[in-house]
């Protein structure tokens, strides 16, 4: 038996293994068949969490995504003041945090096309992605109580701004042939001052 699989948690097991196998060969990689056998069990055993394909693909995604989540908000809440500037630079730091921690998340959304976002200020799309809407209201918040002055347009650039910072700065420590004598993670905090 692989000792990716821990007795009682294969559904979590499986969706691990299939981000990995999505990763290396695409989504017409991804095999319930071959998710058994990485995880070692039986072929049959997939099938009493997943139907099909479809439905691994749409649970790899919700739980990479509310992992995201989740750890985006632990961030923001961290901060015990109301200052929402902190809160914008702590979600910015846990960003990137995030993907070096599960660099294989990282590819797995953005580079399928999962990710949905109308970048209209005043978009109230329910499929927008959510780690960009906790983004977006931080910025709502500190623009009414800072820059109340603003267009709808000026605000739309300046949240994509900050989105556009943080995803640039995770995709060049993810790049290939890209090298930097410091530690990242230690030096995320003084890149976003």
């Amino acid at each position: 038996m692989s000792d990716k699989y821990h007795h009682g948690d294969l559904r979590n097991s499986l969706i691990e293994e299939g981000i990995k196998m999505i990763n290396a060969g695409g989504e017409e990689s991804l095999s319930l068949r071959q998710l058994a056998q990485k995880c070692g069990v039986s072929m049959a055993a997939p099938y009493a969490h997943f139907k099909n394909k479809d439905e691994i693909l749409l649970a790899i995604k919700n739980h990479v995504t509310n992992n995201f989540t989740v750890f985006l908000e632990n961030a923001v809440n961290s901060v015990t003041d109301d200052d929402v500037e902190k809160k914008i630079l702590a979600l910015g730091n846990a960003y990137i945090t995030f993907f070096i921690k599960n660099p294989e998340y990282f590819t797995f959304l953005f580079s399928r096309g999962f990710i949905h976002l109308n970048l209209d200020f005043n978009s109230t799309e329910e499929i927008n992605f959510k780690p960009f809407k906790i983004l977006k209201d931080l910025c709502i918040e500190y623009f009414s109580k800072k820059l109340p002055d603003l267009s709808d347009y000026q605000k739309e650039l300046e949240i994509i701004r900050i989105w556009a910072s943080v995803q640039g700065l995770t995709s060049i420590i993810f790049m290939q042939n890209v090298k930097w004598s410091r530690s990242w993670e230690e030096e995320i905090k003084n890149i976003l001052k």
